[in-house]
């Protein structure tokens, strides 16, 4: 530890402060020892630096955020510091430095020498200025690759570590119900189970870094009325139970997830912050987490705000304590003065905030915060002249090159190469017209939760950071001896149509037209997808479909690319486009992973985590539709997608046979065993995405057509062939019933091996005998695959 920033301790080390004893010890003597104000100041973080007038991150932040003063609050302690790095651009050394010394100031300010626990964004890497962009979770869903997504996640994990920081606010659980919705990118996909698995591998690579990973939103955010931000969730018990929380129950059971964010939704008339059949009944008494509950941003007062079931402040405090959040984030406003008043009054009990305040305290002494040897000093700036800030400046690098190595592949494993008539892959193209408004735009490849989207736009001054290679130098590079003409054509959104001639006149002079089209990240309505950009059709944004079809009318083979957030309908260009290629929002090295593809240098083996409909209008609508959710003669509207769930090819074949049944009957709390072959017989070398769905022909309460159950990448060079053996579970079969319950129903099932949600090979009739069962949390949750070389799941 550094002279100048110690922290001061006695001779004799209190309890609390005990290695030696057990941690529900050490937390209890320090309860005991607490007052009223000390206890409330380690329920609430503090937002240093951020505005308070609402136009630099959201609505209503200006009726939230007040000037603090750090003298007058730091001597009963503090018990988070709100995104410390991904506040304002800066320096990562220089906000280490920082950071450790407000940690050694908050540490000798209070009595007890406790520091804060610092939370910062991780959705697409490290939001901080001048760390690694990775793919956004949409992209994560399209790899299919849970063990891929598990590095990804610790080496985020890692930076974070070695700057200070001690939680992520990641990963969203929410599963996609309405694409509309503006927080599709920050999703993983539609269905649960990969929601679940991928999401869950993120947890582990976050917690393996030592880093408390952040559940969220939990619960109902991704199903709200129109895909409206914010907007009431009109979903029933069983829609909760059977895609909504399968994720976070996975995340927490098997990813040991240390904090869940409650979301801002209500459901039935009951916001999730007050809500304590959800919050306790479920999360910690039926769940047994352990962990800790903080607020989604302001979630709080929205009670009274937004939601009004609360009077006044302390009456939104009181009522998400009761329902078992511990902790006021991003900045203290109910959890204050006036929940220290309550107390008082009698209008709320301190055992609730001793309740709390429990979690937050074993959480700290789990991170070592509560120790007699806590250093502040990150492991980033161990041996580093703390006094030379030029030396400093650069020292520490969070976009290194194993970070961007990883993050490309990252990005190539989650193109999706949806239609291709044989155009890609490219081969030596003399002239080629690069058209769209992504076609030379940086900041395409990046999320609204990426720094540069998020905190850097309202920084113009400053540099991005970190190196964002647009399409336009990617495709020079990997077409050396290709003629590449660049039209912009029109905006994102802009509606402009003035450019459309030029761009056409481009196409008719070369070889092939690339149409790079999709999406600008923003937040509240300064993009086409990000939080609060919801959307009203899916439709491509602007004129960007009149620009596709004027392109598609010159004859030329279009090569469609898709740099988005959601996925869009795309009219004529399903049938004409000579390939389409979907990449949501690949990150710092997305656009070298895009032009891979399309010159055949990177096979893709990409497979779409959510639907692509066939008319903009079609939502809500996903895969997991039951029967009256399909095309019917009883309706003129056919919401069939034009790329389903699972969709994505390769340029490569895969030929799947010899499906094998080992016991076509099994108990209700049995399994089956299957076995099938699968085959590269293309010319190279290639990864195929087995996909298995379970189909429940009879049951006592409505179910999806199908649903994912597993899934597992096979990589095949070229003729070769692998045996692929699974075990199913029957409990994988089961469903919430109409008392509420999860059971296991005898009957007859369909095992589908598939490559997409619409393109079944296999299929196995099976059937469960003996007694209706009923299961819970305790339940077989995995379709276990054995295949030499693959990723099980």
């Amino acid at each position: 530890m550094i002279a100048d920033v110690a922290v001061e301790t006695t001779p004799e080390i209190p309890l609390w402060n005990d290695p030696a004893h057990s941690v529900p010890t050490r937390v209890s003597a320090l309860i005991e020892a607490m007052t009223l104000q000390e206890k409330i100041a380690q329920l609430y973080g503090v937002w240093v630096g951020a505005s308070d007038e609402g136009g630099d991150v959201a609505p209503h932040q200006h009726d939230m955020e007040e000037a603090v003063d750090l003298d007058a609050l730091l001597p009963t302690g503090l018990g988070q510091l709100t995104r410390p790095f991904g506040t304002a651009p800066v320096d990562p050394a220089l906000g280490a430095l920082s950071l450790l010394r407000t940690q050694a100031r908050i540490a000798s300010a209070n009595r007890f020498g406790i520091p804060a626990l610092a939370h910062e964004e991780c959705l697409a890497g490290f939001a901080t200025w001048g760390a690694t962009a990775y793919p956004v979770p949409l992209s994560w869903g399209a790899t299919f690759d849970p063990g891929l997504i598990h590095r990804m996640a610790a080496a985020i994990g890692r930076d974070m570590r070695s700057v200070g920081v001690h939680q992520g606010l990641a990963p969203v659980l929410d599963v996609v119900r309405d694409a509309r919705w503006g927080r599709v990118e920050e999703t993983i996909g539609e269905d649960p189970y990969l929601v679940g698995t991928i999401g869950t591998a993120y947890v582990r690579g976050l917690e393996d870094a030592g880093i408390v990973a952040t559940l969220k939103h939990f619960v109902g955010y991704s199903a709200s009325r129109a895909g409206r931000n914010l907007a009431p969730a009109p979903m029933g018990p069983r829609e909760r139970a059977d895609i909504l929380l399968p994720p976070f129950e996975m995340a927490i059971r098997e990813g040991r997830a240390r904090s869940v964010m409650h979301a801002y939704t209500d459901v039935d008339g009951v916001p999730a912050a007050a809500d304590e059949n959800l919050l306790t009944g479920l999360l910690r008494d039926t769940w047994g987490f352990d962990g800790t509950v903080v607020a989604d941003y302001f979630g709080i007062a929205f009670l009274k705000t937004l939601h009004g079931i609360a009077a006044d402040w302390a009456g939104a405090a009181g009522a998400a304590l009761r329902a078992g959040v511990d902790v006021e984030l991003p900045t203290v406003k109910t959890f204050g003065t006036p929940l220290a008043e309550a107390v008082t009054a009698g209008r709320v009990p301190e055992a609730v905030i001793d309740r709390a305040l429990r979690r937050v305290l074993t959480q700290k002494a789990e991170l070592g915060l509560l120790d007699p040897d806590w250093d502040p000093v990150p492991t980033a700036l161990h041996d580093a002249d703390l006094d030379d800030l030029d030396a400093l400046r650069g020292r520490i690098d969070l976009d290194g090159p194993e970070n961007r190595e990883l993050a490309r592949t990252v990005a190539e494993e989650a193109v999706v190469l949806l239609s291709n008539d044989g155009t890609l892959p490219l081969v030596r193209p003399r002239r080629i017209a690069l058209v769209g408004p992504n076609a030379d735009e940086p900041t395409a490849v990046l999320g609204c939760y990426s720094f540069p989207q998020h905190i850097g736009v309202h920084h113009p001054g400053t540099p991005v950071g970190i190196q964002l290679p647009t399409l336009r130098e990617t495709l020079a590079a990997e077409f050396p001896d290709a003629e590449v003409t660049v039209v912009r054509g029109t905006g994102v959104d802009d509606g402009d149509v003035f450019g459309i001639p030029e761009a056409v006149q481009a196409a008719r002079e070369a070889d092939v037209v690339v149409a790079v089209l999709g999406d600008r990240a923003g937040l509240f309505g300064r993009g086409t997808s990000g939080e609060g950009c919801d959307a009203e059709s899916l439709a491509l944004p602007g004129a960007q479909q009149q620009l596709l079809d004027a392109l598609l009318d010159t004859r030329k083979p279009v090569v469609t690319v898709l740099l988005a957030g959601r996925p869009y309908a795309l009219g004529r260009a399903v049938a004409e486009s000579a390939a389409i290629v979907q990449s949501f929002f690949p990150g710092a090295e997305g656009t070298a992973a895009v032009a891979g593809v399309l010159s055949g240098r990177t096979n893709p083996s990409g497979r779409l985590p959510v639907s692509v409909p066939r008319g903009a209008g079609s939502q809500p609508t996903t895969y997991l539709g039951a029967r009256l959710a399909h095309a019917s003669e009883v309706s003129n509207i056919d919401p069939t997608p034009a790329f389903g769930f699972g969709h994505g090819l390769a340029y490569t074949a895969f030929e799947w046979s010899d499906l094998a049944v080992d016991g076509k009957e099994a108990p209700t709390d049995g399994e089956f065993s299957l076995e099938l072959t699968v085959r590269n017989t293309g010319e190279r070398h290639g990864t195929e995405v087995v996909q298995l769905y379970l189909h429940d022909p009879v049951a006592s309460v409505v179910q999806p057509v199908q649903r994912l159950i597993g899934y597992t990448r096979v990589p095949l060079e070229a003729g070769e062939e692998r045996r692929v053996r699974v075990t199913v579970p029957a409990d994988l079969a089961s469903f919430t019933g109409r008392d509420g319950h999860r059971v296991v129903e005898p009957g007859d099932l369909e095992l589908r091996f598939a490559a997409s949600s619409t393109d079944a090979r296999l299929t196995a009739s099976v059937t469960l005998t003996g007694p209706e069962r009923r299961v819970d949390h305790t339940r077989r949750l995995h379709a276990v695959f054995a295949e030499e070389g693959a990723a099980d799941c």
